[in-house]
């Protein structure tokens, strides 16, 4: 018989399948003799060819009775029918008798994939020959193996069409199956893989997969991918890098022009206000003994007897490259290159530069040479409260940075995107806030094991438009390694339909790639992935306030009667509306009757307290609402009515200050939705100052919580 070269034929799936404990048909070669079959069984037979896929649409496959004669005489007609296709044999199956059920799919796919960026995946959902049809209305489950148990994998399944149609869980049907056959069904999947990896199989799919008389699911036909995976592996940066990008205690910038407003210039004028050593700061200037008042370097050479923590390079895309090159041919001069500049590596590069910076990189750290960490390039700088440390080229006019240390991370492959979130919220507490670049050499996974050495850090938020090559499975280690530590790492992920991955392939030269897999990847390791940006804001003002917990019910208040409908609308899924006992039930009408409110004010959740109330009112409920069995109470104030003082900065501040005094006695998350325009900015801004949470709608405000609330 012939060997299949890159092919795994469904004679050798059943082979796999088989060491696993999984059930397969009875089967063999008929060039072998010794088959496993009575004269006049029911039997199907197939012919294996070397990369014959579907052998039913190529007449190879055949439905009959066990006589060898004929049986041969009908695998030799197969082979001419397909004879572009190497033979590998005729392959007798024993006719399996499955369950079915009248007008619901019972058949399964699942393919067994090794990923070059997520590692070996489960894909399961309903299989057969309608399988893409089906695939619209019940999606298939992903379960990165490295990340799942097949018990976690069970408890999806069940949940799923396909689970509750086995399992007969769904309207007027009865079951084929139970929980206890499946879970070892999936165990055996998990089993399988180890022989599969061993195997060199890249890709193995069973299509379909049947519950056969007994209710075990059997796989009827089994073809994959075999291939050398060898790779050379890369040293990861050294652990160093992180503290010299975000603490540099020593900093050199290239590239400043004596001309203002120049990315040079503006980076350096930003960075002399931070909190650096005196005599910390340089210059390289070729000619120049000194510039600014700052020393300066001729050239990076000079680093290797001067070297710094940080080396800021904010110089065109080739002499970057040939300053990186440089650093690596004399072995030494920044422990980390801060690579400004674009055109290494993106849809602007048309030399190639971009490749010879990675190459270079790579030939010196797998000879064990010394080599810098670089992150970039086409990054826009970092802020670190820490030590007022700023290197973004944005002028202070445009973007006042006022953010006190805290404890949020962030980091961000768009600059766009992390300078709109520090305008946005500044009073957001941060540890460090990065614009990672193009990730040509530290990764997104770097940063994450970064942050998760920084006892500063509590929360990571991140916007990703793709992941560099193989990085997918070391981001969702990372994560699981940062929330084994008790740590929150918040996702926004962009390009995730086609046009939104072809921009992001334009714009940081990155693959956006299979966003369906990616969000199963990451939310399987534990992060919160957020499917538009106002929920990733949302989810992030409240992480800043509040790093730990998760709020799984609810209390409404609102001066509004359009806010406390709405918000009742979404109070579902993994929280819910908080109830009152009859004690907290009296206690709020008590209340109520005492600020004048009785006839207008009902006493119930959601809290409608009318354009009636006043700042007196609020407080008095909020004591109440976070004495109950809510866990976050969300306060809505709409501040165009009179009653509430939204000109008066003291006034504001008192009535802040209490409700973050009540909050913090309870132990609970409180945050407040300000539903109005322009005019009431001074508003929001006193109680963003006293640390609330504030958001401009009460829609917000509760999306941000129901992703907390998913959390796995």
């Amino acid at each position: 018989m012939h060997t299949a070269t890159g092919f795994l034929h469904e004679g050798r799936a059943y082979g796999l399948l088989a060491a696993a404990g999984l059930r397969v048909p009875r089967h063999g070669f008929i060039e072998s003799g010794n088959l496993p079959f009575e004269v006049g069984e029911p039997i199907v037979l197939k012919g294996i060819a070397d990369q014959l896929w579907h052998k039913s649409d190529r007449g190879a496959v055949h439905f009959g009775t066990f006589e060898v004669e004929a049986l041969r005489a009908e695998a030799a007609a197969m082979r001419q029918r397909v004879a572009e296709h190497p033979w590998i044999g005729g392959l007798v199956c024993e006719k399996v008798a499955f369950k079915k059920l009248s007008g619901l799919p019972t058949e399964a796919l699942v393919s067994l994939k090794r990923d070059p960026d997520a590692g070996w995946l489960v894909v399961c959902g309903i299989g057969g020959l309608q399988a893409d049809a089906w695939a619209a209305m019940a999606p298939p489950m992903i379960w990165p193996i490295a990340l799942t148990t097949p018990e976690q994998a069970l408890s999806d399944l069940c949940a799923h069409w396909l689970g509750r149609t086995w399992l007969g869980r769904q309207r007027g049907t009865e079951a084929l199956t139970d929980e206890a056959k499946l879970l070892a069904f999936l165990q055996g999947l998990w089993r399988a893989v180890q022989g599969l990896e061993r195997e060199g199989v890249t890709l193995l799919e069973l299509n379909p997969i049947v519950l056969d008389s007994e209710g075990l699911p059997t796989a009827l036909d089994g073809v994959g991918t075999l291939e050398d995976s060898a790779q050379a592996t890369i040293a990861a940066p050294d652990p160093a890098w992180y503290q010299a990008l975000v603490n540099p205690q020593r900093l050199v910038i290239a590239g400043v022009s004596s001309r203002e407003g120049t990315v040079g210039r503006i980076i350096l004028e930003n960075v002399q206000k931070s909190k650096l050593p005196s005599g910390a700061l340089r210059l390289i200037k070729p000619g120049s003994k000194e510039f600014l008042g700052l020393p300066c370097l001729a050239s990076v050479a000079e680093l290797a007897g001067a070297p710094t923590d940080q080396l800021i390079l904010s110089l065109p895309a080739v002499q970057t490259l040939e300053a990186v090159e440089q650093l690596c041919r004399q072995g030494g001069g920044a422990t980390v290159v801060y690579l400004v500049a674009g055109g290494l590596g993106d849809g602007a590069d048309t030399d190639g530069l971009g490749k010879r910076l990675v190459a270079c990189l790579e030939e010196h750290r797998r000879a064990g040479k010394w080599t810098p960490a670089v992150v970039g390039p086409n990054g826009l700088g970092l802020f670190s409260p820490d030590s007022a440390l700023n290197t973004l080229f944005i002028p202070e006019v445009k973007l006042p940075l006022t953010a006190k240390p805290g404890h949020l991370a962030l980091v961000s492959q768009s600059g766009a995107f992390l300078i709109t979130r520090l305008s946005r919220r500044p009073e957001l507490g941060l540890r460090a806030a990065i614009a990672i670049g193009n990730q040509m050499d530290v990764r997104c996974s770097d940063f994450l094991h970064g942050f998760a050495t920084d006892a500063a850090v509590k929360v990571v938020g991140a916007y990703l438009e793709g992941f560099a090559p193989a990085d997918l499975q070391a981001t969702a280690q990372a994560t699981r390694t940062l929330r084994k530590a008790g740590r929150r790492v918040l996702l926004y992920k962009g390009g995730r339909s086609q046009e939104g991955m072809a921009a992001a392939s334009s714009h940081t030269g990155a693959l956006a790639g299979d966003h369906a897999l990616q969000a199963a990847l990451l939310r399987r390791a534990g992060a919160m992935l957020a499917e538009r940006m106002e929920t990733f804001d949302a989810a992030l003002a409240w992480l800043g306030t509040y790093p730990e917990g998760r709020p799984g019910s609810v209390a409404i208040m609102t001066n509004a009667g359009f806010e406390s409908v709405a918000s009742a609308d979404l109070l579902s899924g993994p929280f819910r509306g908080a109830r009152l006992s009859e004690s907290e039930t009296a206690a709020l009408a008590t209340a109520i009757e005492a600020e004048g409110l009785t006839g207008l004010v009902s006493a119930r959740l959601p809290l409608d307290l009318t354009p009636m109330a006043n700042e007196s009112a609020y407080l008095a409920a909020a004591k109440i609402l976070l004495e109950s069995e809510a866990e976050a109470v969300v306060v809505g104030l709409v501040p165009l009515t009179v009653r509430l003082d939204t000109t008066r900065p003291e006034a504001i501040r008192a009535f802040a200050s209490e409700l973050v005094r009540l909050a913090t006695a309870s132990g609970k998350w409180l945050g407040v939705a300000v539903e109005g325009g322009v005019l009431f900015d001074l508003y929001r801004q006193e109680l963003r100052a006293a640390g609330l949470p504030v958001f401009l709608t009460m829609e917000e405000a509760l999306e941000g919580l129901r992703l907390i609330a998913s959390e796995v």
